[in-house]
């Protein structure tokens, strides 16, 4: 589990994502493929892996608000108060995307999916690595969400580094709602 991470393991990961690596790792419902957000190459390789659209976009998660805040415009007091009204929590949500980020992240979208995760070993995950993370299903794109590191090893082999630890119990994935509307996307 998570919880054990290893100081080798953690020093593994780090140097995967830096060279624009893929991780697998347990989320509230299902396994995620994960790069850092900023990275072209990591983005790249995971819309590969997935055989998933790049006009999709993907969803980044964090272990706090901190984490996120650079993927995202500038936001009043008063929405980021809101904000904790849905987090930590499987809810993700939509809110405008910084200037900075990549379209590969974002899609052909003008807005970007983020949460914060109620999941304990994600959380971990991200406060130990010191930064939010792509968080899309482990799977080819149309296909179930695997559920189990073995699973991921046998469907993505080396081309990931597959980390230890349980997924939630939540059966579906995250609800997608427009912070802005209300609109409940998923």
């Amino acid at each position: 589990m998570l919880r054990t991470l290893g100081s080798s393991l953690l020093q593994h990961a780090r140097a995967r994502l830096a060279r624009g690596g893929v991780l697998a790792y347990p989320t509230e419902s299902c396994f995620g493929l994960g790069c850092h957000p900023a990275s072209a190459t990591g983005l790249r390789r995971i819309l590969a892996l997935k055989r998933r659209p790049m006009h999709k976009g993907m969803i980044v998660v964090g272990a706090n608000w901190a984490q996120l805040a650079p993927y995202v415009a500038p936001l009043s007091r008063e929405q980021q108060a809101r904000l904790a009204d849905y987090w930590p929590g499987p809810v993700t949500l939509l809110l405008p995307a910084s200037r900075r980020v990549l379209p590969l992240l974002r899609g052909r979208h003008r807005k970007l999916a983020v949460r914060i995760t109620a999941h304990p070993e994600t959380a971990r995950l991200c406060r130990l690595l010191g930064s939010a993370l792509v968080s899309t299903s482990a799977n080819l794109a149309g296909q179930r969400a695997l559920k189990t590191g073995r699973a991921c090893r046998q469907t993505f082999g080396a081309a990931v580094s597959v980390l230890p630890g349980q997924i939630g119990k939540r059966r579906k994935p995250s609800a997608i709602i427009d912070f802005a509307t209300g609109r409940v996307l998923r």
